[in-house]
């Protein structure tokens, strides 16, 4: 498959902008009960660092698509990170969630989300569930999200947390590089850990005319965000920037 590359950048992002690597932390990572299904995730006492995170962190950065902006106000970040961060919740870095695994900075998560360009009933695979924020903010979009993890601790609890929500997710424990082949083709791919090349098989799983938004570099060193469109048998790619991500764990 071609890849032909639009440079320079449309957009450059600070390093250390995203998720990066930190020492495994310990198992027992405690979160925040999650409110009873039926409960609105807005009823708590972040409603305002919500709005502020918003305004002060992604709009001034010119993320501008309402609904994303929407969903970033409503999703209750504060639910989704172990209690020991609780108070660092809506701050403009990224968090531990264990397992050597982050909860990306509020501006990466609403930006990546922009630009996929999703709309309502789309399909969208998500790689590194991490702790389920993500697929939160795509599935307040009235998307179909479907959401791969490698760490089955964090697989696991990110389903359950996501259910309690009531938020419409399927989650899989397995190799993210590998996708989600019964469920392909999808309109849109996110992926929240780098590889260091394009994994074929996501090419392979996505839409004519879908996006795949992916940092992509080496462990530790300059990785760069990019936003593929599929065209045919070619790939249009936009750099975003440069970033700095967990790596994209494999399988063994």
């Amino acid at each position: 498959m071609r890849i032909s590359r639009i440079v320079p950048g449309v957009l450059v992002i600070a390093l250390a902008a995203c998720g990066y690597a930190r020492p495994a932390l310990t198992p027992t990572v405690a979160y925040l009960a999650s409110p009873s299904p039926g409960i609105s995730p807005t009823a708590d006492p972040y409603t305002q660092s919500r709005k502020e995170m918003v305004v002060s962190q992604i709009q001034q950065r010119g993320v501008s698509a309402p609904d994303v902006l929407e969903a970033m106000n409503i999703v209750p970040r504060h639910l989704f990170v172990p209690t020991e961060y609780l108070s660092q919740a809506y701050a403009d870095h990224p968090l531990p969630i264990g397992y050597g695994q982050t909860i990306s900075q509020p501006y990466i998560v609403a930006l990546m989300t922009e630009k996929i360009q999703v709309k309502r009933d789309d399909k969208v695979l998500e790689i590194g569930t991490g702790s389920g924020y993500q697929a939160a903010v795509l599935a307040q979009l009235s998307v179909e999200v479907y959401s791969v993890e490698i760490v089955p601790e964090l697989a696991r609890a990110a389903d359950e947390r996501l259910k309690q929500l009531g938020y419409a997710v399927a989650v899989k424990q397995g190799d993210g590089y590998l996708g989600w082949e019964e469920h392909a083709p999808f309109d849109a791919i996110i992926v929240t850990a780098a590889p260091d090349h394009v994994p074929q098989p996501l090419v392979k799983q996505l839409k004519d005319g879908g996006r795949l938004v992916i940092p992509v570099g080496p462990q530790g060193g300059f990785q760069t965000l990019w936003q593929f469109t599929r065209q045919g048998n070619d790939l249009k790619a936009i750099d975003l920037g440069g970033v700095l991500f967990v790596p994209l764990v494999r399988g063994k």
